[in-house]
Formats: C-alpha cells, structure tokens, sequence
C-alpha cells in the first residue's frame, strides 16, 4: 500500500511551483547545491523509527538544533535560504528544506526526487547524536539508517553517493576536502573514485570505506560505479524516503 499524502491548497501547491525556481537560481548563482542537500539531510536523518520522534519537521529553524555538534556551518544554508522563505510564508519550514534538497540534486545534474507537500512544522529539536558519525564502520551505519530510520542496506549506498557533492571542512567536520574532482556536479564519480584508491586531495572517509569492507555494500559500491542510471534510480528512491521519513505514513 503506498503512502496517502496530506492534501494541500491549489495557492500551496503554486508556492511549491514558484518556490522552486526560485531555490534554482539561487543555488546555481551561490553554487551552494552541496549546502543544501546537507541541509535537507540533517534536518530529516534525526528520525527515530521506535519513538517516532525527529525527522524532516522544520526544527532545524531552530537554534537548539543548528547547535547540535554534526550541524556546524548548517545556519550558513539556513541564513541563504531566509530571504527566499519570507517570499513564501504560506509554505512549512519542514517543506522548504526539503525542497531545497530535491533542487540541490536537481540543478546539479542529478535525477528528480519526487517531492510531495504537507509536511507540518514541529517545535521540539531532536535529541542530539541521531546523525551517523563518519569515523564508523557499517554496523555503525546500520545501527543509524537501519534501525534508527527504517531504511535499507541498498538506500545507505545510494545515499552515500551523494557525496559527490561538496566536501568536508576542517572547521565544521574535522576533516578537510571534496570527495571527487568536481564537487558541483552529481553523477557516479564517488563510487569511482571509492574503487580506485586513495588519492591526493580527495576524501576517502572511514565511513566511506566501509563501503568497500563490508560484503553487501561492496557490490552495489560496484554496480553504481558501472552503471549511473541504476545509482540514480536507487539514488532518488533513497532520497525520496529520506525526505519522507515519519511523514505520511501508509
């Protein structure tokens, strides 16, 4: 049975519309495309499947969230997105950062995320330390997009493939550097690059590389590498249950 979505407004669904272009140009003009899928990320990867508590909910508007430690730089996607939100007050937080998610990937070339409408804006943050650390393995990474969220072994590959967006900064992560050598473009190049080593001035992180150790991973590591139509039909499935974690349920 699928999902049954909240039904919203003809005027919101025209906000969406309208909304949308506008987050296109400003990440193509800002080039901040990889800002704002962490954005989208974050806000929804603090769902918790047992207390139902967390996820894509708006809260990352608030400071006690942006405070939390695997969120530092986030008020910089936050503070780009302010002045396009005040143009659309009728539209949720929650919706918003999503959007700008779904655009990110967009804009950058990647495949189209579904996107549906209705989130509701919460105001309770999530307890910190819900984020997956990337100095873990895979039974780390699956303690967090398994168990926490409700997610599958194949949606932590395809969504670990997102980093070939952006990159890490010392100040913010600890760890400093892009994944791939072009960082502003969405395509399979992180899986390539994970298969073919180490290398100077890219990012391999023990997160990442535990991708490669681990049995069930390592092959979809491999078919992604080899086929970008099947990482980005996995891609947008992974990102699009994401986005939709707590919300709407069948």
């Amino acid at each position: 049975m699928g999902k049954s979505y909240p039904t919203v407004s003809e005027d919101y669904q025209k906000a969406v519309v309208k909304c949308k272009r506008q987050l296109r140009a400003l990440i193509a003009y800002k080039n901040c495309a990889p800002l704002m899928l962490r954005l989208a990320w974050h806000s929804a990867g603090t769902f918790d499947v047992c207390s139902k508590t967390g996820g894509p909910f708006g809260t990352m508007r608030l400071k006690a969230e942006q405070a939390h430690s695997a969120n530092n730089g986030i008020d910089i996607a936050i503070g780009l997105l302010e002045p396009i939100k005040e143009l659309f007050p009728i539209l949720s937080y929650a919706d918003f950062y999503q959007l700008a998610g779904v655009v990110a990937v967009e804009v950058t070339g990647g495949p189209e995320v579904p996107f549906h409408p209705g989130r509701q804006d919460k105001n309770e943050p999530p307890v910190e330390g819900r984020l997956p650390d990337a100095t873990k393995g895979s039974d780390h990474l699956r303690d967090v997009f398994i168990k926490q969220m409700g997610l599958s072994d194949k949606d932590i590959v395809a969504l670990s493939g997102g980093h070939t967006l952006g990159r890490c900064h010392k100040e913010r992560s600890g760890f400093e550097g892009p994944w791939t050598s072009n960082p502003l473009i969405f395509d399979n190049s992180y899986f390539k690059e994970l298969l073919s080593g180490e290398k100077e001035g890219l990012l391999q992180l023990p997160s990442d590389k535990a991708l490669l150790s681990d049995s069930i991973f390592h092959p979809l590591v491999e078919k992604y590498a080899a086929d970008e139509d099947a990482f980005f039909a996995d891609y947008a499935e992974a990102h699009l249950k994401l986005s939709e974690l707590g919300f709407a349920d069948a």
